[in-house]
């Protein structure tokens, strides 16, 4: 339902009452500028494809509205191909769903705790495979397991397995070492808002968080998923929509969270925000060099969960929005089907010469100056932050005398960031750094 011109977006995602310090979000609902449910469902054909393109510029311009942001942000993130009909989408989210099930269920035989509507935040078995002796923990699984329907053996042979490491091999032991993990971050992610009073609203996050560490062996979890996944939930009704969502998601962001020898991924966009920042405003990253900052650790978490710590909830997902419409490619979802076993029909893109009207705009930033020629483009929330510290450049040049100073400085953003500012700050960075890295 569209609401008055100026409409605060945080009226949407109701914050508890107890909860008196919560950022106000900046961003407001705002006719004609963003988009809301009648131009998304006007930029449909009577088929079903989408003109993307048009609805990209829209979203820089003003955002998506609430009530329409889950159905987007699924075109955005490469769920869909726009130049599907409503029959092919409907095929691919039933597909889809049937999936996860499977995978859901693949995870209740090894834990009967998934999907049981509880979870778990003690250790369930140490590193070696041996169950845990915690009393809580065997009481969740033996109800659980005692819950299950139809099958009188299940529950038992549940709870055998999940007690008995004789049965377990490396890759589940990695598993289920994790899921108490989750349960911690599970408990601690957007506590402020209404939504997570529910149990079980709280224990879908678990879920599905849970199911994506096993479908993602390699991956696994790591602390900052329950922050970029519980949004996905709070906007898509259908678990296992929110699922694939997610999933998406994590196809731009797993490379941040996979861990070799000491590093972890984030660490090569660190390393490429120090080469930006340092032809962008060579000051400033001699300033932070000179204080020991020259590694830009102090910009992890900003990266890891792409401002979700620095912004209201609202904003954030603002923010989300408007980078994934810049850096749109209209072959994603293409893309993203060549790695699934089976797809639908989607090859109408293939073959054909990228139309960069369908594209976003730092996305076409990129193919204009050669970008794709390298072997990975960076992505636009590198230059997000060295536009955040570019803004505050005068202020840490001329107050921070040591790295806490730094820190402090960046914390006292936090409720206080623009999102457009940041992304056409983002933009004009890009443009430049792209333009003296072809002239050097």
């Amino acid at each position: 339902m569209w609401r008055d011109p100026g409409t605060p977006a945080d009226s949407y995602y109701q914050v508890r009452p107890e909860c008196t310090d919560v950022p106000e979000s900046k961003f407001r609902i705002k006719a004609g500028k963003t988009l809301s449910a009648r131009k998304w469902n006007a930029a449909f054909s009577t088929e079903g494809y989408l003109d993307i393109g048009k609805t990209l510029s829209r979203i820089h311009r003003g955002g998506i509205h609430p009530s329409i942001r889950g159905d987007v942000w699924e075109f955005l993130l490469g769920c869909y191909d726009p130049k599907s009909s409503f029959d092919e989408r409907d095929q691919i989210r039933q597909r889809r769903r049937v999936k996860y099930a499977m995978l859901k269920e693949e995870c209740r035989q090894m834990f009967p705790l998934i999907g049981s509507g509880k979870f778990v935040t003690a250790p369930i078995i140490t590193e070696d495979g041996e169950p845990t002796k915690d009393l809580i923990v065997l009481q969740q699984i033996n109800s659980a397991s005692l819950n299950e329907e139809n099958d009188a053996s299940g529950g038992s042979h549940a709870m055998n397995k999940s007690n008995g490491h004789q049965h377990l091999d490396k890759k589940e032991i990695q598993w289920k070492l994790t899921l108490h993990q989750i349960g911690l971050d599970v408990v601690r992610t957007d506590r402020t808002l209404v939504f997570f009073e529910k149990q079980e609203n709280l224990s879908k996050l678990w879920d599905i968080l849970a199911v994506y560490s096993w479908f993602d062996i390699d991956v696994g979890y790591g602390q900052g998923m329950s922050d970029l996944c519980s949004p996905m939930i709070i906007l898509l009704d259908d678990e296992a929509d929110a699922f694939w969502c997610f999933e998406r998601l994590m196809r731009k962001l797993r490379g941040n969270f996979r861990c070799t020898g000491n590093s972890v991924g984030v660490e090569e966009q660190l390393v490429n925000l120090a080469s930006i920042t340092q032809v962008v405003d060579p000051k400033l990253h001699q300033h932070l060099e000179t204080l020991g900052g020259g590694d830009y650790l102090f910009a992890f978490r900003m990266l890891m969960v792409l401002f979700r710590r620095e912004f209201s909830f609202g904003d954030s997902l603002y923010l989300w929005e408007m980078m994934w419409a810049l850096e749109y490619d209209p072959d994603l979802f293409s893309m993203y089907e060549e790695h699934e076993s089976t797809h639908e029909k989607s090859e109408g893109s293939k073959g054909k010469v990228k139309s960069t009207r369908q594209c976003g705009k730092f996305e076409r930033e990129n193919l204009r100056n050669g970008g794709k020629n390298a072997a990975a483009p960076l992505p636009i929330s590198v230059f997000l932050v060295a536009s955040v510290l570019k803004d505050k450049s005068s202020k840490l040049l001329a107050e921070a005398r040591g790295l806490d100073d730094v820190v402090k400085i960046l914390n006292d953003m936090t409720g206080n960031l623009d999102a457009r500012k940041a992304c056409t700050g983002a933009m004009k960075l890009h443009k430049k750094y792209l333009k003296k890295a072809k002239n050097a």
